[in-house]
């Protein structure tokens, strides 16, 4: 059995040793929606790098309040930051920050959610036919355990 992994058989769940959040998540105050005044605060730039900031990349789309105030989600606030370190800290372009995020996007992010990583593998000697049922019938058994949780 690999290391880090706990399971029986054919199947095993990766190990959490400490759930795993996202780096950003504690630097965001718990509430829906922001001013971006208080965005300009937690990210540490003035407003007026997040209004060039918004025109340069397209997923920054803060709604408006009825007062036409621009109200960020806690979605975009992460994504800020993490712009703000790609530029800032690790010396991205605009355009490079641009392509590394699309990078990121594309990525699965099993690992980086926190959620267990599921691992199978084939029984050696045994034909995919019956390794497949071994498989599904541990896929099954894990069924029942998630509904009864």
């Amino acid at each position: 059995m690999p290391s880090g992994y706990e399971g029986r058989g054919y199947l095993f769940m990766k190990k959490e040793s400490s759930p795993q959040r996202d780096p950003y998540a504690s630097a965001i105050p718990d509430k829906v929606y922001f001013k971006i005044g208080e965005v300009a605060d937690i990210v540490g730039v003035k407003p007026y790098v997040l209004r060039y900031w918004e025109t340069e990349f397209p997923d920054i789309a803060p709604g408006k309040s009825k007062s036409k105030q621009r109200l960020y989600k806690r979605k975009e606030v992460e994504l800020i930051l993490r712009i703000r370190d790609l530029l800032y800290k690790e010396k991205f372009t605009i355009e490079g920050a641009r392509k590394r995020l699309k990078e990121l996007a594309r990525k699965p992010r099993g690992k980086e959610s926190g959620a267990p990583q599921l691992a199978l593998a084939l029984p050696v000697g045994e034909t995919n036919d019956e390794g497949l049922r071994e498989i599904k019938s541990k896929l099954q058994e894990l069924a029942k355990i998630l509904e009864s949780m």
